[in-house]
Parts: structure tokens; sequence; C-alpha cells
């Protein structure tokens, strides 16, 4: 991977990289493939080639071989301290973007409890209105049961009258 993607994939603000060092990103992707390690090898093949088919003396081959590859040593080690320097930056970015949301869920629990005390609140104004509703239908069959037997009382008192009468 990419050591500058990893701040981008994060969120992070990485500072803007200047030329040298998007240079040596690029290198350390490069080390990193299988071109490299292909070159490499092909170079060392070669090396102890030249000194095999007698073309260059074997202490000089071992010479120019050691300190080259002493050298390559070295700034593998400072492209690694780059990329370790890179990924510490990023994990930063991470480790505030991860601290925002802790704080985005703590106030999302907090909604969550206020709906919840809201909810019940609702139950209890639904569970009123149904009493309520309740007591309204028992007085309106009250009043239609009062009206039916007042509507009785004067049949019955119009047919004593009308007994009365005759």
């Amino acid at each position: 991977m990419h050591p500058s993607n990893t701040a981008e994939q994060h969120g992070a603000l990485a500072p803007p990289a200047s030329p040298v060092a998007t240079q040596i990103e690029k290198m350390i992707v490069w080390v990193g493939s299988p071109t490299s390690l292909a070159l490499h090898t092909v170079a060392f093949v070669a090396a102890f080639a030249l000194s095999l088919l007698r073309l260059v003396e074997w202490n000089l081959m071992l010479l120019v071989l050691t300190t080259v590859v002493s050298l390559e040593a070295i700034y593998l080690a400072i492209f690694i301290q780059f990329s370790v320097n890179r990924q510490a930056a990023s994990l930063k970015g991470v480790e505030q973007d991860v601290e925002s949301i802790q704080v985005d869920v703590e106030e999302l629990g907090e909604h969550v409890e206020g709906l919840k005390e809201d909810v019940e609140d609702i139950q209890e104004d639904v569970a009123e209105i149904s009493e309520d509703a309740d007591e309204e239908t028992r007085k309106r069959r009250q009043a239609e049961m009062l009206e039916a037997l007042t509507h009785d009382v004067k049949a019955l008192l119009h047919q004593i009258e009308s007994i009365k009468v005759r």
C-alpha cells in the first residue's frame, strides 16, 4: 500500500507532500515491488558471473558489491523510517477520527435516551386517551340507556292514560 494513501483513506489531514517526499514514496513502492526483486537478483548474479568469468577480480567485485549493498541498506533503513513516520502520522489522524466518532456515539446515546423518554410519555398519553375514550363510550351508552328508559316510561304513562280514559 502506498504510504500516503493510508492517511487519505482514513480522512487524516496529511501535510502536503514535498516533491522530495513524493519521490521517496515512489522509491519505497518500487523497492518493495517484484521488479525490484528481479533487478537486484540479476545484478547480484551478474556481479558473481563477471568474477567467475574472470572479467573482474574476485576481491574487487566483493569490495564493490559489499559497498553497494551497505549503501543500499542505509538508504533502505531511511526509507523504512520514512514509511514508519508517515504511518504514525496516519494513525494519529485515525485516532482523532475514532475520538470524534466516540463523541458522536455518546451524543447519539443521549438522543436515544431522550427519544426513549418521549416514547414512554407518548405511551402514557395513549393510555390516558384510551381510558378517556372508554369513559366517553360508557357515558354515551348510559345516556342511550337512559333515553331508552325515558322513552319506555313515557310509553307506559301514555298507555296508563289511555286505560284511564276508557
